[in-house]
């Protein structure tokens, strides 16, 4: 699974809209595992926009039905997303098929001393 692997958005505009956006975000947070061939692997999402996995972090953004994860390259890998309670299924991107997640736990807090990658431009996109 390259960088993020199947995974980690933007900020809405309308008022109403942002509501609805951090009703979507803390749905979203969550210590996530998935399957990587014979490995489990822990995806801690935050409410500080980050995502941790392993000693790499990332910044992400919801978008619509999408999700956008950076690792501060200066792009953004948007991901098909869908979200049933506990469970999470991403599509796309560098994916070669689709991966699901499922939510054990809460997400634990991020150290001070671990940065979020900067955001890049919405228009940064990479694309198959």
């Amino acid at each position: 699974m390259a960088r993020f692997g199947f995974v980690a958005l933007l900020a809405l505009i309308a008022p109403a809209r942002a509501a609805a956006q951090t009703a979507h975000h803390s749905r979203l947070e969550g210590d996530w595992l998935a399957r990587a061939g014979d490995e489990l692997r822990h995806i801690m999402v935050r409410s500080d926009s980050s995502a941790q996995f392993g000693d790499q972090v990332a910044r992400w953004r919801v978008v619509g039905d999408s999700l956008w994860i950076t690792l501060g390259d200066g792009v953004w890998q948007v991901y098909g997303m869908k979200l049933d309670g506990d469970k999470l299924t991403l599509a796309g991107g560098d994916l070669e098929k689709p991966v699901t997640l499922r939510r054990v736990g809460p997400p634990t807090a991020r150290a001070d001393s671990v940065a979020i990658p900067p955001p890049p431009p919405a228009t940064e996109r990479a694309w198959d």
